[in-house]
């Protein structure tokens, strides 16, 4: 019996699961968290898809907010673990052929039919009432309507696009590019962490991460670093703490990041058929506002920026306590449209 209340972890074997570009992934783990029991209609389910180098616990904070209208609500809450990162079926936890850099190319679209797969083994193919995400995760919710119409209740993707725009993808090429520069990652077969190439991929993406506002105006001091410098050292620290592989293998997936590529072929960018809201930050240098409202008319989904210096941080589960509330009045505007749903 699950304790409803209490946060689980457990891992579903894919068996040799057949990606989209061809190949296969051995012994495929999918890893996921899970808060609360699928209830007897099977309408209480939300998914919560991770994102870019973070694990199942971080999404957590989406629901454990006493002030989330997920928190002590009787929903099921299943958080799956991007591959790559660390928890489901990554680089660094792989053996044999697949393991460091043999680990084979992986589509967003490969992640969302492994997590429907886990909702048929596990969950008895309940359809998501609410599939929600930012960053990666976001994507991974538009992926998951565009693969599956008609079996996902609504979507919300924050900070968030329906495909890698090409400056996205260029953005993320050059931090790839500082990690790979260091001759310590001899082409991911290191046998020591390449501190040289993890500390510049770090600086870099920092730079990325907020806006010019937020550095001009010394907004980081209300994270709680005293200075730029401080927080860079935090983005150092916290990527130092990461396999390499597993970021490039989670990168390379992001850049090939497309909602019109799904395992029935090029869809193509139509209606999702599904209620649902985009909430772009309005600062966000990578997934940007104006890429996000076309997205949202092409797709028939609802745009709902955030207006925050903080740029791509500024939606993350827990981040930034504004955010965060405007962010549960679209979860709970959501769930509402979604109550004779199932």
């Amino acid at each position: 019996m699950i304790d409803k209340q209490e946060w689980h972890e457990y891992t579903f074997d894919l068996g040799d699961f057949p990606l989209l570009r061809g190949g296969v992934l051995k012994d495929g783990k999918l890893h996921y968290h899970q808060l609360g029991a699928l209830n007897a209609p099977k309408d209480n389910l939300v998914l919560m898809p991770t994102y870019y180098g973070g694990g199942g616990a971080s999404n957590r904070a989406w629901v454990d907010d006493a002030l989330s209208p997920l928190h002590r609500q009787g929903y099921c809450v299943v958080i799956p673990c991007l591959f790559g990162a660390g928890e489901s079926s990554s680089p660094s936890n792989t053996s044999g052929a697949q393991a460091g850099p043999g680990f084979p190319a992986l589509s967003l679209s490969d992640n969302v039919r492994a997590q429907r797969a886990l909702l048929q083994g596990r969950f008895s193919d309940a359809m998501p009432r609410l599939v929600m995400g930012w960053s990666m995760g976001g994507m991974q919710a538009l992926q998951w309507a565009s693969e599956y119409p008609g079996r996902v209740g609504s979507v919300l993707a924050v900070c968030a696009t329906a495909r890698c725009y090409p400056h996205n993808r260029v953005f993320l090429e050059g931090v790839a590019s500082a990690l790979a520069a260091d001759a310590g990652f001899a082409g991911g077969h290191y046998t020591a962490p390449p501190v040289r190439g993890l500390t510049a991929f770090a600086t870099v993406y920092a730079g990325w991460a907020y806006s010019q506002a937020f550095f001009r105006d010394a907004r980081y001091r209300e994270l709680g670093f005293a200075s730029i410098e401080e927080l860079l050292a935090f983005w150092v620290e916290d990527h130092l703490q990461q396999d390499a592989n597993d970021l490039l293998v989670q990168l390379r997936t992001w850049q090939r990041g497309d909602i019109r590529d799904t395992g029935a072929g090029d869809t193509g960018t139509q209606p999702l058929g599904c209620p649902g809201v985009m909430m772009p930050c309005s600062t966000d240098l990578y997934f940007t506002e104006a890429d996000a409202r076309r997205d949202a008319r092409a797709l028939g989904l609802a745009c709902r920026p955030l207006v925050s210096d903080f740029g791509h941080v500024a939606g993350g589960p827990g981040r930034l306590p504004g955010a965060s509330r405007a962010i549960y009045d679209v979860v709970k505007t959501l769930l509402a449209e979604t109550q004779e749903w199932g």
